[in-house]
């Protein structure tokens, strides 16, 4: 989870917390003994109470433990840090800045706007910063039994006081592993989650990759309608523009707990240390700190309940699967039987007509700019993995095929089609092309002056014989979809530079 920062893999330290961990996740002592021997052998294994333990570091950062403070990220970008308790100012200022990965562009008439609808037979207040998605979700947050075990504390001490959530929030808890939701049954978290609309929707990637479907009719029609900056929190990995929902255009990035909390908020610009969170059943107002579970807690919780056990019993069969998978039909051809008329996998191009010895490269002359992009143009940005608007150029050749705009599915869905992964390149509904005066996943053709979709563009420079590059700035490409990101622009015959801000 580390190419944001450029990198493919980080390393860490190994030391007696880290066999601690192998030991709770199931790992076997004998796995355990020989790590620790081998690293205590070439001298790569960290003992803190060594005094002559003195390594040589390239830098060393000294940091005042006082001035760690709880942090989000958003409402753009995974590595934009917003100190929980200026979410709400940081937000609000946001709303009139110009736009930027911090700033919405809004006058200042219009960030005071709210929308009366009417959500499961309540009436509720729809305005800028309202959190319309609250997902605890990820393979990497929900994998940390601590956090996990504080958001089902969290619940139970909101139900406890009879909060409730939001109607017009919708909600989900979709962890990596079975494990979790067998150890928040047994300690009956699960239940108060459940009490709040956290209901187990799967396992895997869910709201993170932007699987979070629809929001409630009157909730969209809202938003569209009014312009409305609404809000989604969540523990996932990432939140770049479009990623999560495309109504949505903040997106933050929190611990499960805080995901909680925010849920019951009902919105992104409270003041968690001055206003409540919600109203108790005799009227009291509680607030944050009072439904927080101290670390004792998450402590006493995490020990009470055999997570290793839990571990062991799930990964026990791993390799067996469920009685679902085992009746799966698979053929038994060592080539893989293509079917020309699935709309999931196809057979790619990209080896037709490939020679052992490369050709050489050619010089690209007379190219015109099928994009001019900023900085942070990412993945999600080039190959969206969410689910394909009924508009756009997948949707077109979908239909085309007979398949109706309800079982269109997600781009992610469909990656084994390139040919729908390719009309689906910069499909993304908040891509900003300098070529537009406006935020969509259209471009100018040069020659003609016309505007269209991408894709289509792509095309009739190909169909024309003239070269295109695609002009971007710094970070273009990061995120973790690279390798389609790269088949989505080769695919549409583009070449991409890397030339800085244009």
């Amino acid at each position: 989870m580390c190419p944001e920062y450029g990198a493919t893999v980080g390393f860490f330290p190994v030391d007696q917390r880290t066999l601690e961990f192998m030991r709770q996740t199931g790992r076997s002592e004998h796995l355990v003994m020989v790590l620790e021997a081998y690293m205590k052998e070439v001298g790569l294994f960290v003992d803190y109470n060594d005094a002559t333990f003195a390594p040589k570091y390239s830098e060393v950062i000294e940091l005042n433990l006082d001035s760690i403070v709880p942090c989000i990220a958003g409402p753009k970008r995974p590595h934009d840090r917003v100190e929980l308790f200026s979410l709400h100012t940081d937000f609000r200022n946001g709303l009139t800045g110009k736009v930027s990965f911090k700033g919405f562009g809004l006058r200042p008439e219009a960030a005071k706007k709210e929308v009366p609808i009417r959500v499961n037979g309540q009436e509720v207040i729809l305005r800028h910063g309202s959190v319309v998605i609250s997902a605890i979700t990820s393979c990497t947050n929900t994998s940390n039994p601590s956090v996990m075990l504080a958001a089902g504390l969290v619940a139970r001490n909101a139900v406890k006081a009879g909060l409730k959530v939001p109607p017009y929030v919708k909600t989900s808890l979709s962890p990596g592993s079975s494990v979790v939701t067998k150890y928040l049954e047994r300690s009956g978290l699960l239940l108060d989650l459940q009490k709040l609309g956290y209901h187990v929707t799967g396992y895997g990637c869910m709201t993170c990759i932007g699987n979070s479907g629809p929001l409630h009719e009157e909730v969209s029609k809202a938003i569209e309608d009014n312009d409305l900056v609404v809000a989604a929190v969540l523990s996932g990995n990432r939140n770049f523009e479009g990623r999560i929902h495309s109504s949505v255009r903040a997106n933050y990035l929190a611990s499960p707990p805080l995901v909680i909390i925010y849920g019951l908020a009902g919105r992104v610009d409270i003041d968690l240390q001055k206003e409540p969170i919600g109203i108790a059943n005799n009227g009291k107002e509680i607030f944050f700190h009072d439904i927080w579970p101290s670390r004792t807690e998450v402590a006493e919780m995490e020990q009470s309940y055999a997570i290793l056990k839990f571990l062991k019993e799930t990964y026990a069969n791993i390799q067996k699967g469920s009685e679902q998978w085992q009746q799966l039909e698979c053929p038994s051809d060592q080539l893989y039987p293509w079917d020309s008329k699935s709309t999931y996998i196809q057979k790619v191009p990209f080896f037709d007509g490939m020679k052992l010895k490369a050709s050489p490269i050619k010089p690209i002359e007379d190219a015109y700019a099928l994009l001019s992009l900023g900085d942070s143009v990412t993945t999600d940005h080039i190959s969206p993995a969410g689910a394909i608007s009924r508009v756009s150029p997948a949707a077109r050749y979908l239909i085309s095929l007979g398949v109706p705009p309800s079982e269109f599915n997600t781009y992610g869905s469909r990656r084994g089609n390139d040919r729908v992964m390719v009309r689906g390149t910069f499909a993304n509904i908040r891509l900003t092309n300098k070529l537009l005066s406006r935020v969509a996943p259209r471009t100018i053709h040069i020659p003609s002056g016309d505007e269209m979709d991408v894709y289509d563009a792509a095309e009739r420079y190909r169909k024309e014989n003239n070269p295109v590059i695609i002009l971007a700035g710094k970070d273009y490409g990061m995120c973790i979809v690279t390798r389609l990101g790269s088949q989505g622009s080769i695919s549409s015959r583009c070449k991409s530079s890397n030339c800085g801000i244009v």
